[in-house]
Parts: C-alpha cells; structure tokens; sequence
C-alpha cells in the first residue's frame, strides 16, 4: 500500500477464526483438542466473538468499534484507543457497553478488556522509562516495549487474555504459592525462559496472546517474579487446561437465549519453560514496578464497572418484562423490587459517570478515571449482586421453577396445554416463557452461576477493596474542613 493512505486495521470474523487456529496446547475435560473449535462451548463463543470483528464493519456499530487516527487517517478497534480526553474516554466506553451487551454480561474478560490493561502501562510510560532489569543479560527498555506491543496489538485488531493471579493453594504456607509462581528459569540471547502457572485465565483459549504478570500471594516477590510480559498464546511450552463447560452450545434460541452463545472458558495456563523475546518484557527484575498494579489497572477496573451496569439494566428490562407479563405492576412490594434494581442500576451507573468526570491525566498523558470512584462503586456492585439476582428471582416466582422448552410447546400432544394454560398478560404463553429461560440463563443457570462467582470472588472481596478504598482516597482535604470547623487548624 502507498505510503500515506489511510489503512484499515481491522480483521474480519473469518480472519480472527483463522488466527486461532495455531497448534495451541488445550485439553478439555482431560482430552487434548486438535482445535480449540473442536469443543462446542468455545466454538459458540469464538462464533459470538467474531461476530464482534464483523460488527466493527457495519454502519449500526462502527463508531462503538472502531476509531480513526486524527493524524493518519488508519481505522482501527476502540480496544486500542489512548484516550487523551474525558470525551475520548467517554467515547471507548462505547465499545465496552457494546461488548456487554453483545455477551449479556457473560463475558467478564471481552476481547476488549486485556488491551486497556496495555494502555494502562501506556499510561505510566516516564515511570518504566526510568525502570531497569536487575539481570545483567537482559536489559529491555520496558517504555518502548510497551509503545511497540499498542502498535502491535492496533494493527493487528489483537485479541488478547489477561492473568495475573496465580494457583489457589495453601494460603497457610508461604512456600505453597511460590511452588507455581511464574519466574524467570534463564536468560538466554533474545530473550528469557519463565515457567510457572496462572489461573483464571479467562478468554485464552480464544484469544491471540496471553497477558501477564505477579500480584498478590507471597509475602515477598522475589526478583525473578517480578516481571510483566506478553506472548503469543501457542507459544511453545503454554498448556491450557479447562474448567469445566456450563454453557449450553447448540441450544435452542428459545430455550437457551443467552448459554447458547457459548462461553469464555477459563484456563489453568501453564508454562513450561516459556520463551519470553526481549521486546514483549514490560518489567524484569524490579519489585517497584510491580506495585503500580493498581494504577496501570485502573483502565481494566473501569471496564468491569461499566461492564456491570450494563447487566444492572439489563436486569431492570427483565424485571420490568416480567410486571408486564405477570400483571404485577400495580402490587406496591412488586413495585418496590423493581425499584431496588433500578437503584443498583442507576448507583453503578452514577459511579461510572463519576469516574470519568474525576479524570485527571497521568503522567503519560493518558486520561485515566477516578480510581476512588472505581473502587467504591466496584465495592457496591459485589456487596450488592447477589441481592439483585435473588430479587429478580423472587419477582418471577414459580417461572423460573416450571420451565418447558420449545420441544414441548411443539408436542401435539400436550403443547396446546402449555399454551392455553400459561398465558401472560397481554403475552403469549411462549412470550412468557422465552422472557423467564432469558431470566433463568441470566441468573439461575450454571452459566449464571459461574458469572456470579466471577464477580464476587475474581474482583477482589470486599474486606480487600475498602483497603485498596483506604490506600488510593485522599483524605487531607477532609481532615482540614474538620480541623477548621473544629476550631483546629
């Protein structure tokens, strides 16, 4: 292509379904896979994500997908947006409402979601400018790594997972976290070998390139964990093994609304002397580096959040569905627990518009939002979640108890039962029913189940965040109102 023409850096469905298709090392319910597609949970939910590549084309979710540089022109995914304003910041959070909505909130870990960990490094970029390797054989400028992985992951529309905790073991004994903590095994030319494990690997089995780092679990990371890095995902020595599916692929629509879709199945990822190339290394060796998880995160916290209001009224549509077809609207306590998800939802949602009106710039002149603002509402959402979901619930009774599926309502012999005496209000019988199996897949199914375990546990508990509320809120401001109302000062 000439230089100076504008470019389109964008894959279509079809190319990101190629790109998986690598030698990747998968097993699933302890059989190897030939192709990650050869399990149908992960095929459904690849057809669902490349869905999302395709939409980047179209002209009804073009501006939630994609961005065009200002200066040469090129087209690429909003994943990869360095918002350097509140509005840009405001404009990448369409891309975030929109794979939400695209998964129902099933997808905790999007495609979009590793990169804004990536701009959040970017965000940082004078600090790990100044940072330097402690191995001799091995000094990467972690700044310039970090610009060259933005490029790479804008031009090339990457889809990417993220890890950074490490094994469930036994919390009692030091040694039995540092047994599969990921470190550094050697440097070599080019380069250097890690292995190790992490956990919670969302996305990897369907993703391009595994992110990844140290936090938590030790008292003391040592040099050789202190690193941050990234690799392709079919990188010699990567195995990844599968939880257990809970999705319902091939499903009908009717029954399944939502776990038809497949799923991002979660992976035990090990690495077994890993190749690391000096360009893909974002810190070596220093242990300072790793406390800026919280800052360079902050993009990935605001993702979550967003993601979770987005469900919040997801679940005010349901809630207010099931009035309708019930004909509850008029009972006042029905009334009431509608109100209790439309506060959720508009809380979350007052929490995300707080963040981003907090923004201030980092010293990489990246806009990033109000980590305070992050945290508190992350806090309430999981407080919270659980409740929602029960309220929901209740709201549908006996609904979500006596569920037929399609099948039924087509049985001659016994489908004219089902429709005569399961009409709604102003609803068919089948309308009611696909409304609750959309509610069931939502909140009661395995699939839900896993979702609501991921948001309660994976986000750190409650008891850890109003730490992280009392480490990152500043708190002057208020104690000298105090003193000088006191008669203090």
């Amino acid at each position: 292509m000439l230089k100076g023409v504008a470019q389109q850096k964008l894959k279509t469905g079809a190319e990101f379904k190629a790109s998986l298709d690598d030698g990747r090392q998968l097993w699933v319910n302890g059989k190897k896979l030939e192709k990650v597609t050869d399990e149908p949970a992960l095929a459904a939910g690849i057809d669902l994500l490349a869905s999302m590549f395709d939409d980047q084309f179209t002209a009804e979710h073009a501006d939630a997908t994609t961005v065009t540089d200002s200066v040469s022109g090129d087209v690429y995914s909003r994943a990869w947006q360095i918002p350097r304003t509140i509005a840009e910041l405001q404009d990448r959070r369409k891309m975030i409402e929109y794979t939400s909505l695209k998964t129902g909130g099933t997808f905790g870990r999007p495609p979009d979601l590793a990169p804004a960990i990536a701009v959040g490094l970017y965000a940082y970029l004078p600090t790990f400018k100044a940072k330097k390797s402690t191995f001799d054989g091995c000094q990467p400028d972690f700044a310039e790594n970090i610009e060259r992985y933005l490029a790479y992951g804008r031009d090339n529309n990457l889809t990417a997972s993220e890890s950074l905790a490490g094994p469930q073991t036994d919390r009692s004994s030091p040694k039995a976290g540092e047994a599969s903590l990921l470190r550094v095994k050697s440097i070599e030319r080019g380069g250097i070998r890690v292995s190790g494990a992490k956990t919670v690997g969302s996305i990897a089995a369907q993703a391009n390139e595994i992110f990844f780092t140290n936090l938590g679990g030790i008292q003391e990371t040592p040099a050789e964990a202190c690193i941050w890095g990234s690799v392709p995902i079919n990188s010699e020595g990567i195995r990844l093994i599968s939880r257990e599916m809970v999705s319902h692929p091939g499903a009908d629509p009717f029954d399944h609304p939502i776990a038809r879709l497949g799923e991002e199945a979660d992976q035990f990822i090990i690495f077994d002397n890993v190749f690391v190339p000096t360009d893909r290394i974002f810190n070596l060796g220093d242990p300072t580096a790793m406390q800026y998880y919280g800052p360079v995160c902050t993009f990935a916290h605001w993702h979550v959040l967003t993601r979770l209001a987005v469900k919040a009224e997801l679940f005010v549509g349901a809630g207010q569905l099931v009035l309708d077809v019930l004909g509850t609207g008029r009972i006042p306590a029905v009334q009431a627990m509608l109100g209790e998800l439309i506060e959720y939802a508009q809380t979350l949602r007052a929490f995300v518009y707080a963040a981003e009106a907090k923004a201030k710039m980092t010293e990489g002149e990246v806009m990033a939002p109000d980590v305070g603002m992050l945290t508190t509402g992350r806090l309430y959402s999981i407080q919270h979640y659980p409740r929602i979901i029960h309220v929901l619930q209740e709201m549908c009774g006996q609904g979500l108890v006596m569920r037929f599926g399609k099948a039924a309502f087509d049985n001659p012999d016994i489908g004219h039962y089902l429709r005569d005496l399961l009409v709604g209000h102003g609803a068919s019988a089948m309308e009611k029913e696909q409304l609750m199996n959309f509610i069931w897949d939502m909140t009661t199914s395995s699939l839900a189940g896993r979702v609501a375990l991921f948001e309660n546990v994976n986000s750190s508990p409650a008891p850890r965040l109003r730490a992280r509320l009392y480490e990152e809120v500043k708190r002057d401001v208020f104690v000298d109102q105090v003193k000088k109302l006191a008669g203090l000062a």
